[in-house]
């Protein structure tokens, strides 16, 4: 499995995800206003559920909303380890932190497979406890972009959170 869309090429609002639903949740609402979307993993995903789950992950959701203009990237915390072993599954963009050094020789790794190391995770709407995905996704992604109405659990009426 690959991931195989740059997010450079793709001008997006991200959109971070947990799991399937998460990411059928924000490509169903990126699908129906015709808006791209960065799939942003969670802080750290690469090490402890890895590159191919996260590929999985994607690829099924790209499966349900076929139409929807999305990229992806794993977020690999401060591992080259970890971001090496995503390039080497077909990731085309990774966020790496760490040593500037080590994240040097990781992009220009990258570089030759064509893909794209980040040094910072980009601003996004985290969907982990929203009681509607979906909806908080096509509030994020809309022509209001950034509003979120999306109500975590234990929360009061009236408070939602981004």
């Amino acid at each position: 499995m690959t991931i195989r869309r740059n997010p450079r090429a793709v001008a997006a609002r991200a959109v971070v995800i947990h799991d399937a639903v998460h990411a059928r949740a924000a490509l169903a609402a990126a699908e129906a206003l015709d808006v791209p979307v960065l799939l942003l993993s969670a802080s750290g995903f690469a090490g402890y559920g890895g590159a191919l789950l996260f590929c999985a992950i994607v690829e099924e959701a790209r499966a349900h909303h076929p139409k929807a203009r999305a990229a992806a990237m794993l977020d690999c915390a401060d591992s080259p380890g970890h971001a090496l072993a995503a390039l080497r599954t077909g990731i085309k963009a990774i966020r790496l932190g760490g040593h500037a050094g080590a994240r040097r020789r990781v992009a220009d790794i990258a570089r030759t497979l064509g893909a794209h190391v980040a040094a910072r995770r980009p601003v996004a709407l985290d969907l982990l406890g929203l009681d509607d995905p979906v909806a908080a996704s096509r509030n994020w992604l809309g022509p209001k972009a950034g509003k979120i109405t999306g109500k975590r659990p234990n929360e009061r009426p009236g408070r939602a959170r981004a």
